[in-house]
């Protein structure tokens, strides 16, 4: 008997049925992909670290170097296993052909690095994480520009400074566990030890990594500090492989994570739905109900026959779901696969996702028992009787007709029965406030990223040009001229220097560390603080948002900070937001000291009227070998991959959203309909027609609508924007403001959405039979 009413069930609700199960689907499919998404990054990365055998500390080092004494240190070292020198020749940009069409890379932000394969560690691998070898005249180029320029094998690399040109030809492609993220601005280009020798021989500046495997990884901190106590080669930052990892992992971590927050809110979602289905399914079979309850069935059983129904429902979409996720997993992982490699296959990879899908399974089986408790309160003749559920009273506070003056009477009729059933429509009201969060966060995120104000949360103080000059023998000399001459440009408005030296600090345990600070007037342009202000005394340093949690200070903190051999006492002045560098930079208003400037950036604003990129191509020829790029070049070549995947995983957001609007509008509607059926044959009865019935039904769907838009909006603009703050802060921003487009958040989108819920409207309300209340009553 069971079966055979579950099959009556299924053929009278068919397409409710398959809705549904849709559904759950694409419900277990997003959180199966999403957690699949963060078990291959863990294990990819895993993989290539160990297959690269990556160092775990690194010292950058520009200029002359005594080898000699590195070696002296790491040998007397108790906790040094292995150590190298890798000796890096930097070639200028404007120097090198990449890209198909013949230009050169002068504006690029990347610094470009030729090395060799390393020996013993630090492996740069090829496409099949393993160690890469290269003929003469080829060339290995990082999987960055395969995905940048479109890079083949087989295409050719040119490098041309004046009297020296050379080509090689493609190879393969390079990972790289130090240098593979886009936001590390440094990138690495196998060459054979011949072509390599004899390119340092002709042109660029030779930079060093200073690197070291130690026998207890627990123990770097302590490395760490006996390397800067013994004033080793520090001409450059230092890095260790838990950066290493967190840079790799940024840009999928943080969109994996938005993919799981997306499909929390779609099982919440798929939740409310099943609720609306077995309301609406409850509401329909009320005197059914009651006439099995009449001749003896248990409520039990009753219970059991709708428990069956979606219970194999959720599991066969939860199992549909998981699959499917196997097919798409390929588009969320393609980055991934890309930068890092496959992960090995375990079965941990297949279990994870597999959970996954489960919770969601059982989340959906748990709400189904729980709305299946209202069984228990209907009574069999009250079913007999009244042959609904639930109530039908209005709200005494409810407007009345006949006050009515401005609006036609089924549009009244409609707003009227919001407001007095308003219980009935709390939980569509729900769904549309999560449909427009899902549809308006990732949208504002996006365009958030893809605004020239982001750069304010990636340390840099926004300005139409910015000029960096790394460390060279004759550095300062460079940057005099390119003072001077930015001094007499009759277009430039204004320019500031800023100076980026490193400076050791006394830690909480007393010991000395190293610090990377800029130094300069930060009034000229200023950057916005998340806490305090920019520095303007000597005595006052501003922290980046994770220097400042790492080191455990806040503004008005002290740190003691040695410059020019002298220890200062510096009070922190401002936390700011920055996602370059690891996130871990400072600033102060030091004195100018040459001798310890690694690099000089310079900040410079025209004049109105005169052409950006015909002022940056000019003064990328004139300030050679100085590197000028726009702030909007800046941003695409170091978040592009980022803005990329955003931007798919907001299309998929988008459509989710609607397709959930549709769902649930078409479900309620058949509730309700269900519900009002003698309401519809009164109103026939007195001479509504039936365009007015449908009326009334759709200012009912769109009032709720725009309230939910309304609600969502505030949602996304406020908690939304602190949920971005949560997971951007494992970057460095921790102070999200969402750029928001008004013409899409405010009037495209929700147009959209009100087209899709009035189009579902019209098309589930059709079904409204003629009917009288005589033809009620007799049915």
């Amino acid at each position: 008997m069971l079966i055979q009413m579950l099959r009556r069930d299924f053929r009278r609700k068919k397409s409710i049925s398959i809705a549904l199960f849709i559904f759950i689907s694409i419900s277990a499919l997003l959180v199966a992909s999403g957690s699949n998404m963060l078990m291959e990054l863990t294990q990819s990365l895993n993989a290539l670290f160990k297959q690269s055998k990556a160092p775990h500390f690194v010292q950058m080092h520009a200029g002359s170097l005594d080898e000699a004494e590195v070696h002296r240190f790491a040998s007397a070292h108790d906790l040094v296993e292995e150590h190298q020198i890798a000796a890096m020749v930097n070639v200028d940009g404007s120097h090198l052909y990449i890209d198909h069409g013949g230009s050169s890379e002068e504006n690029s932000v990347m610094d470009h690095y030729f090395v060799k394969q390393n020996q013993s560690f630090d492996l740069l691998l090829n496409v099949n994480n393993e160690p890469i070898q290269v003929a003469k005249g080829e060339i290995a180029v990082p999987v960055y520009y395969k995905q940048l320029k479109d890079v083949n094998i087989g295409d050719k690399i040119k490098l041309s400074d004046g009297g020296y040109e050379t080509e090689w030809t493609v190879a393969g492609f390079v990972r790289d566990a130090q240098m593979n993220a886009s936001i590390v601005h440094s990138k690495r280009f196998v060459l054979h030890p011949s072509d390599w020798d004899a390119l340092r021989q002709r042109t660029g500046e030779m930079e060093y990594l200073i690197e070291f495997r130690l026998k207890d990884q627990g123990m770097l901190q302590q490395f760490r500090q006996d390397y800067q106590a013994a004033m080793m080669p520090s001409k450059g930052p230092s890095v260790d492989d838990s950066l290493f990892k967190t840079l790799n992992a940024l840009t999928d971590g943080i969109l994996a994570a938005v993919i799981i927050l997306v499909s929390l809110l779609l099982s919440l979602v798929a939740i409310l739905c099943l609720r609306y289905t077995l309301l609406a399914a409850m509401e329909e079979d009320y005197r059914e109900i009651g006439i099995m309850k009449a001749i003896g069935i248990r409520t039990r059983t009753i219970k059991r026959m709708y428990m069956l129904k979606y219970a194999v429902m959720a599991v066969l979409a939860t199992i549909v779901g998981y699959v499917a996720s196997w097919g798409v997993n390929a588009v969320f992982t393609s980055n991934i696969t890309l930068y890092l490699g496959s992960a090995p296959k375990t079965l941990l990879l297949y279990a994870v996702p597999l959970a996954s899908s489960a919770l969601i399974c059982a989340i959906v089986i748990g709400c189904c028992k729980l709305t299946l408790r209202s069984f228990d309160r209907i009574s069999a003749v009250e079913a007999l009787r009244a042959g609904t559920l639930g109530e039908t009273r209005h709200h005494r506070k409810a407007p009345v007709l006949h006050r009515n003056r401005w609006l036609s009477v089924p549009i009244f009729l409609g707003m009227r029965d919001v407001l007095s059933r308003f219980k009935m429509y709390r939980l569509l009201l729900a769904v549309f406030i999560i449909s427009t969060c899902i549809m308006i966060i990732p949208v504002n995120l996006l365009n958030t990223f893809k605004s020239p104000s982001f750069n304010t949360y990636m340390g840099i103080e926004r300005s139409d040009l910015r000029i960096d000059m790394q460390y060279s023998d004759g550095i300062a000399e460079e940057f005099g001229r390119v003072s001077n001459a930015l001094k007499e440009d009759a277009d430039v408005a204004r320019f500031s220097p800023i100076f980026v030296s490193a400076f050791h600090y006394v830690n909480s345990d007393g010991v000395l560390e190293e610090m990377m600070v800029e130094t300069g007037d930060f009034s000229i342009f200023p950057l916005e603080y998340a806490q305090g202000a920019a520095p303007v005394r000597e005595n006052e340093i501003a922290l980046s948002y994770l220097n400042g949690k790492d080191l455990g200070k806040k503004v008005g903190d002290r740190i003691h900070l040695f410059v020019d051999g002298i220890e200062r006492e510096m009070t922190v002045s401002g936390i700011y937001q920055d996602v370059t560098n690891g996130g871990r930079t400072a600033k102060a208003a030091l004195p100018f000291l040459p001798k310890d400037v690694i690099r000089y950036e310079v900040s410079v604003d025209l004049k109105d009227g005169v052409p950006v990129r015909d002022k940056q191509e000019q003064y990328a020829k004139s300030f050679y070998p100085a590197k000028v790029t726009d702030l909007a070049g800046y941003l695409s070549q170091t978040l592009g991959n980022t803005i990329d995947q955003l931007g798919l995983l907001t299309a998929v957001a988008v459509v989710i959203s609607l397709l959930i609007a549709i769902l649930i509008t078409a479900l309620f509607l058949h509730m309700a309909v269900a519900k009002d059926a003698a309401q519809i044959a009164i109103m026939r009865s007195i001479g509504f027609s039936l365009p007015a019935i449908r009326i009334q039904y759709l200012t009912r769907a769109l009032l709720v609508l725009g309230i939910g838009i309304v609600l969502g909006t505030i949602v996304s603009n406020t908690a939304g924007q602190s949920l971005a703050s949560l997971i951007l802060s494992f970057m460095g921003a921790s102070s999200i403001q969402f750029v928001i487009n008004p013409v899409q958040a405010y009037a495209g989108f929700p147009m959209i959405l009100m087209a899709v819920v009035a189009i579902t409207t019209l098309l589930s309300i059709a079904s409204i039979k003629k009917t009288n209340i005589t033809e009620w009553n007799a049915g």
